[in-house]
């Protein structure tokens, strides 16, 4: 027992140098290139070849399973990057939130392919099939370079397109400087294209490539069998090539090794310099770890999740409309409503709920959405920090836990909230749904969630049992269990983090009481389960440590100085805001227009106000007065429009009457 114990702090003590030295999901060793904000339309536009770009997430479980089968795949065409590169960009990096938005990604992992010669104003284009194995993804590779034409086709790529009779057997007996290679395959195969590909950094040899249906070659060269190889040397003789197997691998492998076939020398580095040019450069500085207490829920996870959601995974949505516009509206109200702790993350939430629900629009640009998050309109009091800060989500390396593991938190909370304050979605629609937190949640993972596998799981598990929920308790129950059997099946992948494994939740050590043994098997106290769950993401369990939200505020009769807010001690590496700081309102400026709202509420004393739903804006304006203006707007364009067409019609009559009376 003391020996474990001793290994585990071992563990922990390392920690903080893993996640320094831990590698991202691609590094500069794989062979491709990694892109980054600033490097990506530098080197896809005007490119003397095609791309094919894997848009992906480091916290996605499916990007993390996936990355083996790229790798792979960009070793096996790593000799085709002449004519066609492969590389990858990580959407879940800070620094890229805005390009992916840009390029329309939504769901991950996203392909693109780029034409070679494509202007800087393409975006690519998505492959959208379902099949993403290596040979699917390396004939749609082959089939990207053949939709080119001849005035955009790749500088360094040979014709892919088959040769005649006419145009081949002219060419026997004839001497050269080097081999030719006539493979001659059925009409389907990718096995001509692929090898000439293969060799396209070699010297010494050409392939070209014909088609079983041309009967004249095949009586010449006498070839019965497909794919087969006809090679011409040099000195004019010519022969059949003779592999073990007709394979790709052994055809290239074959014509590698001819006497004087030689891999060309990199004059331009074009391989070296892109992966130069595309990488992302590395963190100097790594994420700092925080200590945190596992029997605590942290609020800087919950804002981190929100600030994710709202400023990254939604904002690749350009328009909200229809059916995504009503989801987002019952998430935003759902979280209004039983988000705990108030202060300004609820005011957020509470004014977008309104300023939602009083546009009388089928349809809202996303980036309107985004200028009431990043607080345009400096409405005092609404404040979410713009930065991804995990505690009890933060992984053993970059990539790990993380937004998942914090979306997970928030619905959690959700669910005991909802439980505490039954009334809480009365008149908002949402209370007729048996379980409205499950019930939104499911929508939003269907339709917004960025990993698709994922979303996939949960929906096949919502169908199957979500329609048994009637009651709160069986919600909380509902999402502990299905949280647990995604544990069970992640466990042991390779988005499982070792320092913390997924494993039956809560553990011995959080609740001795909610695990029983019957007839020697492992069962769950249920009802000490929903006793734990409802005390653990319950309101007063919430720790602000480590949380970008300036404190609240103390009441009016309070002295209001907040200087004399001591930090906790403990907080000596998590990088939390001091007290002092997150109140002064020269530290606030340098976060943008977040914080000038916040100073201005500190200037205003702290007021609430009676109303307790009311914030003062910069102009004197309340979030109600907003909605009416935005009314008014419409209101006075459509009089407008009245007016004018009223004068025209008028105007086209008194004509009319006076042309009469000339005649």
């Amino acid at each position: 027992m003391l020996w474990f114990w001793f290994k585990a702090a071992v563990v922990l003590c390392l920690v903080p140098r893993c996640l320094g030295a831990a590698a991202r999901l691609y590094t500069e060793e794989d062979p491709l290139v990694i892109l980054s904000s600033s490097s990506l339309k530098p080197t896809v536009s005007n490119s003397s070849s095609a791309w094919l770009v894997q848009f992906y997430s480091s916290w996605c479980g499916h990007c993390i399973q996936y990355s083996s089968t790229w790798k792979t795949l960009a070793q096996d065409v790593k000799d085709w990057q002449q004519a066609i590169s492969v590389a990858v960009l990580d959407c879940a990096q800070e620094e890229n939130f805005d390009v992916c938005r840009d390029y329309g990604i939504k769901f991950y992992p996203t392909f693109k392919y780029f034409r070679a010669h494509s202007p800087p104003t393409d975006i690519g284009t998505t492959y959208r099939g379902a099949d993403r194995e290596i040979q699917s993804v390396r004939r749609l590779m082959v089939n990207i370079l053949q939709n080119h034409t001849r005035l955009d086709w790749p500088e360094h790529c040979p014709s892919l397109e088959p040769l005649s009779s006419v145009e081949l057997l002219p060419l026997l007996g004839q001497r050269s400087d080097h081999y030719t290679a006539v493979i001659v395959e059925k009409p389907h195969s990718y096995v001509g294209r692929e090898v000439i590909l293969d060799l396209l950094q070699f010297s010494g040899v050409e392939v070209k490539r014909a088609l079983s249906t041309d009967l004249p070659l095949l009586d010449t060269l006498k070839i019965t069998d497909f794919p087969s190889v006809y090679l011409l040397h040099p000195n004019g003789t010519h022969t059949p090539l003779h592999v073990d197997k007709r394979l790709r691998f052994f055809f290239s492998s074959s014509l590698r090794m001819l006497p004087g076939v030689q891999r060309r020398h990199k004059s331009d580095s074009s391989s070296s310099s892109a992966s130069q040019k595309g990488a992302l450069p590395h963190k100097q500085n790594p994420e700092p770890w925080r200590d945190f207490d596992r029997s605590k829920v942290y609020t800087a996870d919950l804002e981190s999740a929100l600030h994710y959601l709202l400023r990254v995974e939604l904002a690749t949505h350009n328009m909200l409309e229809g059916e995504e516009l009503k989801i987002f509206k019952d998430f935003v109200t759902l979280v209004t409503k039983l988000y705990p702790d108030g202060g300004s993350v609820v005011k957020l939430m509470e004014t977008l709920s309104d300023w939602l629900l009083s546009l009388p629009l089928q349809r809202i640009p996303y980036q309107a959405v985004l200028d009431l998050v990043d607080n345009k309109m400096r409405i005092s009091g609404v404040f979410l920090g713009a930065e991804l800060r995990w505690v009890g989500c933060q992984g053993s390396r970059v990539g790990l836990r993380g937004y998942p593991c914090s979306l997970w938190t928030l619905f959690h909370v959700l669910t005991v909230q909802h439980d505490a304050m039954p009334t809480a979605l009365d008149n908002t629609g949402l209370e007729v749904e048996a379980a409205p937190v499950l019930q939104v949640m499911r929508r939003y993972i269907r339709t917004f969630f960025g990993c698709e596998e994922c979303g996939r799981h949960f929906e096949q598990a919502a169908a199957a049992s979500m329609d048994k929920v009637e009651t709160r308790e069986q919600q909380i129950l509902w999402l502990w269990n299905q949280h647990n059997m995604v544990n069970y099946r992640l466990a042991g992948s390779l988005s499982d983090d070792p320092l913390f494994p997924k494993a039956p939740w809560p553990s011995p050590s959080l609740c001795a009481s909610c695990h029983e043994e019957k007839n020697g098997v492992h069962v769950w106290n249920q009802e000490n389960v929903l006793r734990f769950l409802r005390h653990h993401y319950s309101a007063s369990n919430l720790s602000p440590q480590y949380s970008l939200t300036p404190p609240r505020l103390p009441a009016p009769h309070q002295d209001p100085d907040p200087v004399q807010t001591r930090r906790p001690q403990e907080e000596h590496r998590g990088g939390g805001l001091r007290s002092s700081q997150s109140l002064d309102p020269g530290h606030l400026a340098h976060k943008g227009e977040k914080g000038v709202g916040v100073v201005e509420h500190i200037r205003d004393g702290g007021a609430e106000g009676a109303g307790g739903g009311v914030w003062i804006l910069g102009m004197g304006f309340n979030s109600v007065d907003m909605s009416l203006c935005v009314v008014l707007y419409v209101c006075s364009c459509l009089f407008l429009m009245l007016l004018f067409f009223f004068f025209k019609v008028r105007s086209r009559r008194w004509k009319l009457r006076h042309s009469r009376l000339h005649v």
